[in-house]
């Protein structure tokens, strides 16, 4: 135990003084007093014989030296787990992320969070500084470093949960940049551990101190939603949808199908506990339309319980193939839904612009600014170096990227492959050991498909995932498709339009109804919008044109709300939750409490008497 005020001992010198007064004898008169209780035995002796007396037991000096002592120890401030000297740095991070706002602990987690780190500033010492974070999608510093509790007060109470996943990496380096060469600085996570894999930080030794939000989970969600043509009548639109249970108990609720706000379609489903459900909706559509679906019923999160896409018509896709008469690929193609198809063995000479360009094996002298499907193409622009490697087995597909979808390559052999190093423009999304055997992915603005084997070298023309991935590939490579599918995106995540005409000015409508204004360079040849922290259906006016885009969770690690005891770094480092404790837990009042509990015992004790 440590004091504050430890000078408050020296009224200790007061004690003997006490203990004298009752050693003396005293000349008695008359007095009204209260209680007498503990006078009776005193009312015989009228008159002191002898300025001194023993020392007898008397309950009534006990009373007054424990009255005198308690009032003693209040005065010097007696606390636990403190701290004698301050200066102490405090970096607090607050989880705004979408799974915060669930209602297991009342009013929100957020505000539970935000009452346990206002308990945090008032256990500070007056040379103590703190940092407030606020970690969403982007991490935004609320308060720098300051011992202003007025004004650390002031950031957590206008600090607000908004609808995006957590990104805690962000948060985490900004707090260890801050903490350097501090040995006795720490970090205060208040979250629910909804967060991603903080691998990275496995050898750092964060002094993180984990403060656990959240007491159950009782939510459905919706996970993902997509649209695309109907494979049995592509006049028509197939809507899919994922609903998952993360509650521990069976539930029943509606999903419901709207088209521009018309309620379209209703689906019942019953649902057992840690149980998804994939739904399919089918629609007619004859103009583009907003989709949304919205989830029924009682639970905690209601942030996942509604998503919407924006359904855009399918267009005609314009192909060129440069090839030396690959038939297979050919046909491949040609039954794409919506593709014109032209073929030619060089580069033709001529205006016509085409959506999408299919090398293969073949490196024209100019390569085609539209977006490609490259096969076995060597093109040094692309790679460091590319060298051979014959019989590569194929150990990793990414199953969950769009060019995959219903796609896999169980006994597919590759005969020769080509053996590059995956470059910082593209992903790897099928592997061998030694490379990367398909790469996709954005150089510049022009969005490339890499497949570095022959596929007439291999069994995989033989499968049908071949003509599905074609399809995939198509689609993926699409401008139309490209522009329909930045129309969707989750929350936080920037909203770019390209700009295909000169704008000067442009205005943005949100969710709830508002209107703001957005700055507007023609010189970058885009708008970019970056307050994308609200779930709901945007509407961008710029020039004369209106740009409708969606934002939604979308998030299965934000609609899991079960709360996490311990954050894992990597393997073997993690932080287990703790429950929050003053830094100096004064006990002056409880000292002053029982001064007078010790009062009311004797008045109590008196009336008990005389009544």
């Amino acid at each position: 135990m440590h004091f504050l005020a430890p000078w408050a001992f020296f009224f200790a010198a007061v004690l003997p003084v006490v203990v004298l007064f009752y050693l003396l004898k005293r000349r008695r008169v008359v007095r009204l007093i209260s209680s007498t209780v503990l006078w009776q035995k005193f009312i015989a002796d009228t008159q002191a014989s002898a300025p001194f007396q023993k020392l007898r037991h008397n309950w009534l000096l006990i009373l007054q030296l424990l009255l005198l002592l308690l009032a003693i120890l209040a005065l010097s401030r007696p606390y636990f787990f403190g701290r004698t000297s301050g200066g102490k740095l405090q970096v607090v991070i607050l989880d705004a992320s979408a799974s915060m706002q669930s209602t297991d602990v009342a009013p929100s987690r957020f505000e539970y969070a935000r009452g346990e780190a206002l308990k945090l500033v008032d256990a500070m010492h007056d040379d103590d500084q703190m940092v407030l974070l606020q970690a969403g999608s982007n991490t935004e510093v609320k308060q720098s470093a300051t011992s202003g509790k007025s004004a650390l007060r002031r950031a957590i109470q206008g600090s607000a949960a908004v609808d995006t996943p957590t990104r805690l990496q962000e948060a985490l380096k900004l707090a260890e940049t801050l903490i350097q060469n501090n040995p006795t600085a720490e970090i205060h996570l208040f979250s629910d551990g909804a967060i991603p894999s903080l691998d990275e930080f496995e050898n750092s030794g964060l002094p993180l101190v984990y403060h656990q939000v959240g007491v159950r989970s009782e939510n459905l969600g919706i996970t993902s939603l997509d649209v695309r043509p109907n494979p049995e009548n592509p006049a028509q639109r197939a809507i899919f949808a994922s609903v998952s249970n993360y509650s521990t108990n069976a539930h029943e609720a509606q999903l419901e199908l709207r088209q521009d706000g018309e309620l379209i379609e209703v689906k019942v489903l019953k649902m057992r506990p840690r149980e998804s459900s994939p739904q399919v909706f089918i629609a007619s559509q004859d103009t583009d339309a907003v989709l949304s679906v919205h989830l029924t019923g009682q639970d905690d999160l209601s942030v996942d319980n509604q998503a919407s896409v924006v359904s855009v018509l399918p267009r005609p896709i314009k192909v060129l193939l440069l090839s030396q008469g690959n038939q297979l690929l050919s046909k491949a193609l040609r039954v794409a839904p919506n593709v014109t198809l032209s073929e030619a063995s060089i580069v033709p000479e001529t205006d016509e612009k085409f959506d999408l360009v299919v090398l293969d094996n073949m490196t024209p002298l100019n390569m085609p600014s539209g977006n490609l499907l490259a096969i076995h193409v060597v093109q040094p622009n692309w790679f460091e170096s590319v060298g051979t490697l014959e019989s590569p087995p194929i150990v990793d597909w990414k199953s969950s990227h769009p060019l995959l979808r219903f796609v896999n390559f169980d006994n597919v052999q590759i005969a020769e492959c080509l053996l590059v190093k995956t470059p910082t423009w593209a992903a790897s999304i099928v592997d061998s050991p030694q490379t990367g055997l398909i790469l996709a992915g954005e150089l510049g603005r022009q969005r490339i498909v890499w497949i570095g084997f022959d596929p007439l070298q291999s069994t995989w023309p033989l499968r049908i995932s071949f003509p599905i991935f074609i399809a995939n590939a198509i689609d993926w490579l699409n401008p139309a498709s490209i522009n329909a599918s930045q129309l969707s995106i989750q929350a936080g995540t920037p909203f770019r339009l390209a700009l295909t005409e000169q704008v000067t000015e442009a205005s943005i409508r949100m969710p709830g109804g508002a209107v703001r204004k957005l700055e507007v360079n023609s010189d970058k040849g885009e708008i970019v919008f970056g307050d994308t922290a609200k779930n709901g259906t945007y509407h961008l006016f710029g020039g004369t044109n209106e740009v409708i885009f969606c934002v939604n969770l979308l998030d299965e690690r934000e609609s899991d709300t079960t709360p996490k005891p311990e954050i894992k770094f990597g393997e073997y480092a993690k932080a287990d939750s703790t429950t929050l404790r003053r830094a100096n837990l004064e006990f002056w009042r409880w000292f002053a409490a029982a001064c007078l509990a010790v009062l009311m015992l004797e008045w109590w004790y008196y009336h008990r008497r005389t009544v």
